[in-house]
């Protein structure tokens, strides 16, 4: 009985968030160096034969309200079978929904937009990703001692996606400093480049502890909320 007791004392704890567990996390939307303008989150859901993912921004900035939502649907491989994007920003709204048909080697891109809109069909490469679930699969593949190399995604159109490892820096999070691992991701398309800089946490789940993004107005951060 005492070595039964003696063994669960010593047991490992349960890994918990993404990729181990369901995970809700949420962040404030900060200007660089200023205030909170907004909120935002990542969800991750397990489906069968894979997961579903979720990013959220909201932020009612003056002169220029921004609400986005992005959620994909991904194999047990983090091969993509559906992007979708919602945005408002000021004035412009619209959708765009990908779906992927592995089998043929093509994605359907279905757009509305005000105004405009339209329909295509275009190849893609085996197992292509599209952005977020890029930023999921990159965490995996983090937590096992790796970054993903460079490789062509889905954000719309086809991007040439670049995951740069630049070591390590202290990170603000939670009322307490604590080192985390940055990578620099450039994404590359037919009409825009983007950069984006991601602070992964040292834990099993790789937690995004910052995330630095260029939206419509400015550059914006997202930070972790303990």
């Amino acid at each position: 009985m005492l070595g039964v007791i003696a063994a669960q004392s010593f047991a490992a704890p349960a890994l918990t968030g993404f990729p181990f567990t369901d995970e809700v996390l949420r962040y404030s939307l900060n200007m660089p160096g200023g205030p909170k303008v907004g909120e935002g989150r990542i969800v991750a859901k397990k489906a069968d034969g894979g997961w579903n993912f979720e990013l959220g921004l909201d932020a009612p900035v003056p002169l220029f309200e921004v609400h986005d939502l992005y959620s994909a649907k991904a194999n047990q491989d983090f091969c993509s079978a559906e992007f979708t994007k919602k945005f408002h920003h000021g004035q412009r709204k619209g959708s765009e929904k990908s779906e992927l048909d592995r089998s043929h080697g093509t994605v359907t891109r279905t757009t509305t937009t005000i105004p405009g809109g339209g329909k295509s069909t275009f190849s893609i490469p085996e197992c292509t990703k599209d952005a977020l679930t890029l930023l999921m699969y990159t965490r995996r593949e983090m937590g096992q001692g790796r970054v993903p190399k460079s490789q062509r995604i889905l954000f719309g159109g086809m991007y040439d996606a670049q995951l740069v490892y630049t070591g390590a820096e202290n990170v603000q999070s939670g009322g307490k400093t604590e080192v985390a691992d940055k990578v620099v991701c450039t994404l590359k398309g037919p009409k825009s480049n983007v950069q984006i800089e991601i602070l992964f946490a040292r834990d099993a789940a790789r937690t995004p502890l910052v995330m630095k993004l260029p939206l419509a107005v400015g550059s914006f951060s997202l930070e972790l909320v303990r």
